[in-house]
Formats: C-alpha cells, structure tokens, sequence
C-alpha cells in the first residue's frame, strides 16, 4: 500500500522505517564523535545530514571543524541529488559574569573534555529553512514539505 509504514521489530523493540516526507532528529551525545578525529567526525555528521536528519550536538564543534563541515557540504551541491547544503548554529552557556578563577576553570575543562555545555544544530538546508540565533535561544525554522 502507498504511504503506508512499515513496522519492523528488532529485539522487541518496535522501530518504524520513515516516509519520505518524515522528520527525524538526531541527539547525538558529544561522547559520540569525541574518539574521533576531525575527519571522522565530519564523516559522522555528513551521513547523517545526507540522510535528511536533523543533528541537535550536545557540545561544540571545533571553529576548523565547522569550516571543513562546510567546505565538504559545498561540494556535495550539485553532484548529490537534491542536496541543497546545510544550516549551523551553536550556543554555549558562556557567561560573561565569571570570575577569573571560574573562567580559568572553564577554560582548562574545555580544553580537556571539549566545550560539552553548548548546543549545536546541524540540518540539510532542504529540511531546514533557517536558524535564528539569539544570545539566549536558537530558533529552527523547518521547510513544509
């Protein structure tokens, strides 16, 4: 039957395969990417992105990361059918009211873990009509489909 789902189960869970017109989000823990280097956690990222998932990154990626992420999403414009590129917007729970002991503190635990209290949202730009970012909130706009 057209348009219908198709329930399959797999160790008793029941997971259902999406429809073409289907949103899927994607939270990815930064635990996720973080034992992989740069590239892998582009490839990561890309498959996802390729498959018209929205990524909601626990953390931050790395402002070289955003710009491979980026160069790589250019390339694919034109050569993948109906790839159209991708929307990204980040948000950290910096404050600027810190002390110097709390910022010094912050920065050592960022470069030893990453920055793991911000937010990234990461989507094909033919899901994803446009993020709107605030100093305090991120607002997605989606395509109708």
């Amino acid at each position: 039957m057209v348009g219908e789902k198709k329930k399959v189960i797999k160790k008793g869970k029941k997971i259902t395969k999406k429809n073409i017109g289907d949103l899927m989000i994607h939270f990815m823990p930064y635990s996720e990417i973080a034992r992989e280097d740069a590239i892998g956690r582009i490839k990561k990222i890309m498959g996802l992105i390729l498959d018209h998932k929205i990524i909601i990154l626990q953390g931050r990626l790395s402002s070289d990361e955003e710009a491979r992420l980026i160069e790589n999403s250019m390339v694919l414009i034109g050569n993948v059918k109906g790839f159209q590129g991708i929307e990204i917007a980040a948000m950290s729970g910096e404050n600027e009211y810190r002390s110097l002991f709390e910022r010094i503190r912050r920065n050592i635990a960022k470069i030893l873990v990453g920055e793991q209290d911000a937010i990234t949202i990461i989507g094909p730009a033919s899901v994803v009509k446009e993020i709107t970012k605030n100093p305090k909130k991120l607002e997605l706009m989606l395509q109708k489909r």
